[in-house]
């Protein structure tokens, strides 16, 4: 199973184009259920978890900055380059800032969109509470 962190997808480059290639099977082992794209991006995304997605976020284009807590605090994670990715799993708060004007965010999720939100925590207190508590189990 793959676990939270930061890596880096295949890029290649001849006089045609650049080409970005994932392997997702080398990443993940579930099924992509959504894909979505986050670009345009005026001001910082929603921080948040989830209790049962997954996700995988993938920098097609310009750079921003992945806010992390694994429970351990936020840290910032930038995304700086093509290619750069970083894999989120379920009890991860997360959100993104710091867009550049073309920044190109492609994110792979493991579960479709719920719009009860039901597998969302985004207060952030309350999801300290729970991780606090899964520690101590």
């Amino acid at each position: 199973m793959l676990q939270f962190g930061k890596y880096k997808i295949k890029i290649v480059q001849n006089e045609r184009a650049l080409y970005s290639f994932a392997e997702l099977k080398e990443f993940f082992d579930w099924e992509v259920k959504r894909v979505y794209f986050i670009q345009e991006c005026k001001e910082p995304t929603g921080q948040h978890c989830h209790k049962i997605e997954e996700e995988f976020f993938i920098m097609a284009k310009g750079s921003c900055t992945a806010v992390i807590d694994r429970g351990n605090g936020k840290e910032d994670v930038p995304l700086a380059n093509i290619g750069d990715a970083i894999f989120v799993g379920n009890y991860v708060w997360h959100g993104f800032k710091d867009f550049s004007e073309d920044a190109l965010l492609l994110a792979l999720s493991s579960t479709n969109y719920s719009a009860d939100r039901s597998d969302y925590i985004e207060d952030y207190t309350e999801y300290q509470n729970i991780i606090a508590q899964k520690k101590e189990e």
